[in-house]
């Protein structure tokens, strides 16, 4: 199961979250999500636990928790619907009727 985990502390690191999410459970990944730009924490990343029983043991018991100082969120992970894009639409939508050019 693929976890979400927000409101990071911003000093945190991909072996901080796997050793937090290790005391509930097996842990595959934990990576924590960075800026392309900066190379610094977003502070939010991802977990994924093989053990959806285990996963949703670490969900319930660190949701809302203490975690370096800042209290987490942590939920299941959502996927992107697909064909979803950033920034909006944009085009010049509307049909429209008008006739000729001038």
């Amino acid at each position: 199961m693929d976890i979400y985990v927000g409101n990071l502390p911003y000093q945190a690191t991909d072996p901080d979250l796997q050793e937090l999410f290790e005391q509930h459970g097996k842990v595959t990944s934990a990576r924590v999500i960075l800026d392309r730009m900066s190379g610094r924490s977003k502070g939010f990343g991802f977990v994924e636990m093989p053990e959806a029983s285990e996963a949703q043991a670490a969900i319930d018991a660190l949701n809302g928790a203490d975690f370096q100082g800042r209290a987490i969120r942590v939920n299941e992970s959502q996927p992107k619907p697909q064909g979803e894009r950033r920034g909006g639409g944009g085009g010049y939508g509307g049909g429209g009727g008008g006739g000729g050019r001038w």
